[in-house]
């Protein structure tokens, strides 16, 4: 297609902004289906956090693979292919009868979400105008705003229509192989440039100017992503099996309290700087996972889904100030690769954590499990701020003081 017939820098930043939010909200949709399939394939909350686990490995292996593949080929041979991947693990999901299928699914959905996480925030920071730098404030909030939407519109379909599945995956099989045909217009940002086969080879670089930063905010990190883990995989199973409301839409709505919040957070500090950001989301998001402790020891329905409203809150805004201060400053030829480091600690962090507490659950109930699970989460966002002031103490501040949306930042899936 010749250039002159691409999008506008303006129009292409949007598009690829709405294509990202898209993505994320579909690797939320199965969360409130994994009741629905435990019931109809009769399985356990062990093999349900597997099959919501094994997700989490395939993206990680994309992004240990693929997640600085298009600064060396561009970023639209990328997209196209991954847009494209997405659709077939749409359609598996389409044709799942068991949990082979489910795994099978998941997979697939995993490695097309890795390739495109880094790739498509790699490209709205090409993208953004100088002027105008919101590209940080977009891949920050885009997660909560994506698994938000399709937490909830998957719970109003399984709570309301027959065939919820068929409905939302048929849909979405259609939605993303135009999404593969629409990045032809996008203008491609990234020049290749050599070295696209020894990138492929799995390593998590962080430049050396970004090590302490990234040390710092680790735990933090961590924290954050752990607790999203469990609520998108146990959530649901939460509210039915502790606190007694056995409705397919309260589960996704609790879902959309921790992440849908998490765009309020980050739209309340992103003119901070980077650190107060980190400093204050950490304190809120401790905050708001005590309370949820508070609400399992009390049963209380209403508790636990303000504790979660202001956990996601913390969540927004510590997730924020910790990505921007991690890539303060990174090069254009390093930003997907220094993205794809802080996702592969992300999704270990999604991942393993909740596979273990639905083994555990299994023998020490949902309810002692998860207030061991909210403790430790606690435990490491002190940590974090701990490490913070340290540093602050001793070196005055980790980056120059600017302001969150000014920095290359980009959330999860």
């Amino acid at each position: 297609m010749p250039e002159s017939r691409r999008l506008p820098r303006t129009a292409a930043f949007w598009s690829v902004a709405v294509l990202l939010v898209l993505m994320l909200a579909a690797s939320g949709v199965p969360s409130p289906l994994y009741r629905v399939y435990q019931e109809e394939f009769g399985f356990g909350p062990g093999v349900l956090t597997t099959v919501f686990g094994i997700y989490a490995f395939a993206l990680l292996a994309s992004l240990l693979v693929v997640g600085g593949l298009s600064d060396h080929v561009g970023r639209r041979p990328v997209l196209i292919a991954a847009f494209l991947l997405e659709a077939v693990a749409m359609v598996l999901f389409l044709a799942a009868d068991g949990v082979g299928w489910l795994l099978a699914a998941r997979v697939v959905q995993g490695l097309a979400t890795g390739a495109l996480t880094s790739t498509l925030g790699a490209a709205l920071l090409d993208l953004q105008r100088p002027e105008r730098p919101h590209g940080a404030f977009i891949n920050s909030a885009s997660p909560g705003l994506g698994l938000s939407i399709g937490a909830v519109a998957a719970g109003l379909l399984v709570q309301f229509v027959a065939a919820p599945d068929t409905w939302v995956f048929g849909v979405l099989t259609v939605v993303f192989v135009l999404a593969a045909l629409g990045v032809l217009w996008l203008p491609e940002t990234s020049a290749r440039r050599p070295g696209a086969a020894a990138s492929l080879r799995p390593r998590v670089h962080v430049p050396a100017a970004h090590r302490r930063a990234y040390v710092v905010a680790l735990p933090l990190l961590v924290a954050c992503w752990a607790l999203g883990g469990l609520y998108a995989s146990l959530g649901p199973s939460l509210v039915a099996d502790v606190f007694a409301i056995d409705n397919h839409l309260v589960g996704g709505l609790l879902i959309m309290a921790l992440n849908g919040t998490g765009i309020v957070g980050s739209l309340a500090l992103r003119t901070s700087p980077p650190e107060r950001a980190m400093l204050v989301g950490a304190l809120v998001f401790t905050g708001g996972v005590s309370g949820t402790l508070a609400a399992l020891a009390t049963t209380s329905a209403p508790l636990l889904f303000a504790a979660a409203v202001g956990t996601g809150f913390g969540f927004g805004a510590a997730f924020l100030g910790a990505v921007a201060t991690i890539t303060h400053g990174i090069e254009p030829g390093h930003r997907a690769g220094l993205m794809a480091a802080i996702f592969v600690v992300g999704y270990l962090a999604f991942s393993l954590p909740a596979i273990a507490a639905g083994v555990a659950a299994g023998y020490a109930g949902l309810t002692r499990t998860t207030t061991v699970y909210g403790i430790a989460v606690v435990v490491l966002a002190l940590l974090a701020v701990i490490g913070l002031l340290r540093a602050r103490r001793t070196a005055g501040s980790l980056v120059p003081l600017e302001r969150p949306q000014q920095v290359p930042a980009q959330l999860p899936g």
